[in-house]
């Protein structure tokens, strides 16, 4: 009788370790993830990383009643090949949505357009790879102060047209309303300051919030990689 009432206690401890790991997926499983890959603009060059539009994203998000978690994955210099040796560590987890904000300091560099464009589209290849079901939302940018050339309307070009063949959403121009302006930038004239970041949000909110709320509905992504070894460990009791 002991040894029966032993099993029966080891037998629903494992049901019990197993409905509250089933509890736990499903509570993540309610958390959509957005990744933002980015350059200085996207990390807040100059400013706290609260101040950072990705950041106030996701005040917008839990505002709005839509419960994600955002990585801003940017780094100040970020290029699209820095991108893509970058990318690899920010996929082990599920991306529901994908934010791209690559390009402009290639363009500074004088890089290639065609590489530029190649670069950005194997970053949302292997985006895809791995979250099969991930909206992507590309940030497009525009050479400033340059005079009008077949690479300058080639760079801004190159953003809607990486968003019609990967059937993403297209910021038009993630500066739109800041660029140009002091009382909006740092005083290098190129960041946006904390109050220029808040436009940044705003111009990237009018775009994000329906697809946010889209994917809030649906599965979205991909699953998380399987451990199994809270599993592992109940059945071993």
């Amino acid at each position: 009788m002991a040894k029966r009432v032993k099993q029966w206690r080891s037998a629903a401890f494992c049901v019990a370790i197993l409905s509250f790991s089933g509890a736990q997926s499903a509570s993540a499983a309610q958390i959509k993830r957005a990744l933002v890959l980015g350059d200085s603009l996207s990390e807040g060059f100059g400013l706290k990383p609260s101040e950072a539009y990705p950041m106030l994203l996701t005040k917008k998000l839990r505002a709005a009643g839509l419960n994600f978690e955002v990585t801003n994955a940017s780094q100040t210099g970020g290029t699209t090949a820095g991108g893509l040796e970058r990318l690899p560590a920010h996929l082990k987890r599920r991306v529901d949505i994908f934010i791209l904000e690559l390009g402009i300091n290639d363009a500074f560099r004088g890089v290639a357009v065609d590489e530029i464009r190649n670069n950005l589209q194997q970053i949302i290849d292997k985006v895809k790879a791995r979250n099969p079901e991930v909206r992507v939302v590309i940030a497009g940018m525009q050479v400033p102060n340059y005079a009008v050339d077949d690479y300058v309307s080639a760079f801004g070009k190159m953003f809607a047209d990486l968003a019609g063949k990967n059937g993403a959403a297209l910021v038009p121009y993630l500066l739109d309303g800041v660029a140009g302006d002091p009382s909006l930038n740092l005083p290098d004239g190129i960041h946006p300051n904390a109050a220029g970041q808040k436009i940044l949000a705003e111009n990237v909110w009018r775009v994000l919030e329906p697809i946010a709320r889209e994917v809030s509905q649906s599965k979205g992504g991909s699953p998380e990689p399987p451990t199994g070894r809270l599993t592992q460990k109940a059945f071993a009791s």
